[in-house]
C-alpha cells in the first residue's frame, strides 16, 4: 500500500508540475488559439488550470500527510538495530605524564636529515 500510493504521490507531483509550467506567467493559462466561446478559450484554460492545479496541490499535500503518518507509524513498530555497537577502548592512565613517558621510551626517535634540504626538489643534500 505504501509503495502504492508513493507512485500515486510522484505522478501527481509530475502532473502537477506539467501543469504549472504550462500556465501563462500572468494567469492567461495556454494562450492558443481558438474561438472565445470554446472550451480551451483563454479564459477557459486559465479556468480550467487554475482548477486542476488547486486540484492537484490539495491531492499532493493531502498524501504527504498520509504518507508521513504511515512512515511513522511503520518506524514505531520496529526495533533498533545494535548489531553495530562498538565497545570503547580502555582508557589509559590517569596521569598524562606517565603515559607519555612510556610512549617515548617506546617508539624509535624519528629520522633527523644530515644536510639542508634543497628547496626546490625537497630532497637532502650530502
Amino acid at each position: 500500500m505504501f509503495i502504492f500510493l508513493l507512485v500515486l504521490q510522484a505522478l501527481i507531483g509530475m502532473a502537477l508540475v506539467g501543469v504549472i509550467l504550462i500556465q501563462k506567467s500572468e494567469g492567461g493559462g495556454l494562450g492558443v488559439g481558438g474561438s472565445p466561446t470554446g472550451f480551451m478559450s483563454a479564459r477557459g484554460a486559465a479556468d480550467f488550470l487554475t482548477r486542476a492545479t488547486a486540484v492537484l496541490a490539495t491531492a499532493f499535500v493531502g498524501l504527504s500527510i498520509v504518507l508521513a503518518a504511515m512512515a511513522v507509524k511503520a518506524s514505531t513498530n520496529q526495533t533498533i538495530d545494535t548489531t553495530l555497537n562498538r565497545t570503547v577502548a580502555p582508557v589509559g592512565p590517569a596521569d598524562p605524564l606517565s603515559h607519555a613517558a612510556q610512549s617515548s621510551a617506546a617508539a624509535p626517535a624519528p629520522a633527523v636529515p644530515t644536510g639542508p634540504a634543497d628547496p626546490l626538489s625537497g630532497a637532502t643534500k650530502k
